[in-house]
C-alpha cells in the first residue's frame, strides 16, 4: 500500500533541497497533450543533480510514496500522469537541463534528462554532427522522456529509434541508488545490459538522469521527393528501389493517404500541395547524401527509375532546403488537422513491411460494422509504423461515436496482432494501453517483465500503473 506525499515528506525534502527544487504544482504536471483525464495532483520536486534525484527517490522509497517522473509532458498514452491513488511525488527533470559534453571524435554527446531534444540537435549541429532523432514534439520532448519511451520518429528507418542512439545512461534505481552508466563504448558485453532495460521502461524501473547519445556525420546534402504511388504495395517497392539506388541514404520514407489532404482542405493548417491533382497515395522521401554525389542527379534518377517501373505516376522534387521544408511542413501538418477534426479512435501500430498492404486493405472492413466513418492513414512506412486513425463523417462529431471507440480499437488491434504486428509502435504503453499489453503481449514476456519489476521495485513506487497494472 502506497502513502500520499504529505507535509512530513515535503519537510524532509526541504531539509536537503533548495527552494527551487520544490516548485508549485502547475497545470502541465497533471495534463496530457490530447486533453484527456487529468492526473492525480501531487508534490512537485525538481532536483538539479543526479545526487539530489537519488536523495528524493530514496526518501520516497522510505516513505512508500509513488514517484512519477515528468519530462516534457508530451507523451500520448498517459505515462506521465498517475491515473488514481494517493498523491505522488511528481519528479520534474526540468532543472536537469545541461549538455555536459560534446565529443566530435567519439561522435557522442552527453546530456541531462531535462534537455529538450531540439537543443541536443542544435548542439550536435554546432559541432558539425547530427543527432537524427526527430519528432513533432522535439521542441518540448526531453532526453529523459524520449529514452524512457524509446521514441521513434521519422528517421528510424536509417538511424534507429532512441535505444539505438544511446550509448550509456545515468539513472537512479527505485531504492535511491545511483547507477553511473554513462559511457561512449560501442562494445561492452560485461553482463546484463541495464541501459536497454531502463530505456523504454517508462520510468517504472528507475529515473534516467543523463545519457550519452550517439551522433552521426552530417549529410553533405539533404534532398526530398514527393511522389504519387499507385498503392501501398508500390510504395514498398519504391522504398526498396530508393535504398538500392542511394546505397542506404534514405533517411525517411512517409506514406500519406489522400484523406490527409482532404482534412487539410477542411480544417487547415494551410500548406502548399506539392502534387496536383492530389493522388490517392503518395510518399515523401528524404535523402541524406554524402559528398561527391550530385543531389539533383540522384533524386531525378530515382524519379525516372520509379516512373519507368510503374511505381510512381507523378512527382515533385525538392532541390533546395526551402522546398524540402515545404514538403515536411505538409507532413507535419497532418496530425494537427487530425486534432482539429477530432478522432473517434487513434491507433499507433506497426506491422511487418510485407503486411502493410494487407492491413491497409482489410482494416476498413474490420470497422465497417461501427457505421460510416472516415479513415486517415499516414506514417513511417519505412519501419512499418502507421498512424491509422478513425474519424466521424464530415460534419459529424466524435462524441456521437464514443460508444463505438473500444470496439473500433479492438477490431483494429486484433487485425494488427493477427498480422504479427504491435499495438504500441512508438508511443509506448503508458497507462492507456496497459490492458492492450495484457491482451496481446506474450505471456512469457509479461511474466518476465513482472519479475523484473518486483526485483527492482518491490515496493512498487516507480510510476505505478504504467506499462504493468499496479499490484
Amino acid at each position: 500500500m502506497l502513502n500520499p506525499a504529505d507535509d512530513a515528506l515535503r519537510a524532509r525534502l526541504a531539509e536537503r533541497l533548495p527552494p527551487a527544487a520544490l516548485p508549485p504544482l502547475a497545470p502541465r504536471h497533471v495534463e496530457e497533450p490530447r486533453g484527456g483525464r487529468p492526473g492525480v495532483a501531487g508534490l512537485v520536486v525538481a532536483p538539479a543533480t543526479a545526487a539530489e534525484t537519488a536523495f528524493v527517490v530514496a526518501a520516497c522509497a522510505a516513505a512508500r510514496v509513488a514517484v512519477v517522473p515528468h519530462g516534457g509532458g508530451t507523451g500520448l498514452v498517459g505515462g506521465q500522469l498517475l491515473a488514481a491513488g494517493p498523491a505522488p511525488v511528481i519528479l520534474s527533470l526540468a532543472r536537469m537541463a545541461a549538455i555536459r559534453s560534446v565529443d566530435r571524435i567519439e561522435h557522442a554527446l552527453t546530456a541531462e534528462a531535462g534537455v529538450p531534444l531540439r537543443a541536443v540537435q542544435e548542439a550536435a549541429a554546432a559541432a558539425g554532427r547530427l543527432f537524427p532523432l526527430s519528432l513533432a514534439s522535439e521542441g518540448s520532448a526531453t532526453v529523459g522522456g524520449v529514452l524512457s519511451t524509446n521514441a521513434g520518429g521519422v528517421n528510424t528507418l536509417r538511424y534507429g529509434n532512441a535505444r539505438a542512439l544511446c550509448l550509456g545512461i545515468e539513472a537512479v534505481l527505485p531504492d535511491g541508488s545511483l547507477w553511473r552508466g554513462l559511457t561512449s563504448l560501442r562494445k561492452d558485453n560485461a553482463g546484463y545490459d541495464l541501459r536497454d532495460l531502463l530505456i523504454g521502461a517508462e520510468g517504472t524501473l528507475g529515473v534516467i538522469t543523463a545519457a550519452t547519445l550517439r551522433l552521426a556525420p552530417r549529410p553533405a546534402a539533404m534532398v526530398a521527393a514527393f511522389l504519387a504511388v499507385p498503392s501501398p504495395a508500390a510504395a514498398l517497392e519504391l522504398l526498396a528501389l530508393a535504398e538500392e539506388r542511394t546505397g542506404g541514404a534514405v533517411s525517411a520514407f512517409e506514406l500519406i493517404h489522400r484523406a490527409g489532404f482532404d482534412f487539410l482542405d477542411e480544417v487547415g493548417p494551410a500548406v502548399r500541395r506539392p502534387l496536383d491533382p492530389v493522388p490517392e497515395w503518395s510518399v515523401l522521401i528524404d535523402l541524406g547524401l554524402p559528398p561527391f554525389v550530385d543531389p539533383e542527379a540522384t533524386v531525378s534518377g530515382l524519379w525516372e527509375a520509379a516512373e519507368a517501373r510503374g511505381l510512381a505516376t507523378d512527382g515533385a522534387l525538392a532541390l533546395s532546403e526551402a522546398q524540402r521544408r515545404e514538403f515536411w511542413a505538409l507532413r507535419e501538418a497532418l496530425p494537427e488537422a487530425n486534432r482539429r477534426i477530432g478522432a473517434v479512435s487513434s491507433h499507433d501500430v506497426s506491422v511487418p513491411l510485407a503486411m502493410i498492404p494487407r492491413f491497409v486493405a482489410e482494416a476498413p472492413a474490420a470497422i465497417a460494422p461501427f457505421g460510416p466513418l472516415r479513415i486517415n492513414v499516414f506514417g513511417h512506412v519505412g519501419d512499418g509504423n502507421l498512424h491509422w486513425n478513425v474519424f466521424p463523417p464530415k460534419g459529424g462529431r466524435r462524441e456521437d461515436h464514443a460508444a463505438a471507440r473500444q470496439g473500433i480499437k479492438r477490431a483494429v488491434f486484433d487485425l494488427v496482432h493477427s498480422l504479427g504486428g504491435s499495438v504500441a509502435a512508438e508511443h509506448g504503453i503508458g497507462r492507456l494501453k496497459v490492458a492492450d499489453l495484457e491482451r496481446y503481449g506474450d505471456p512469457v514476456k509479461l511474466a518476465a517483465m513482472r519479475a523484473v519489476k518486483r526485483a527492482l521495485d518491490p515496493a512498487g513506487i516507480m510510476n505505478p500503473g504504467a506499462v504493468l497494472a499496479a499490484d
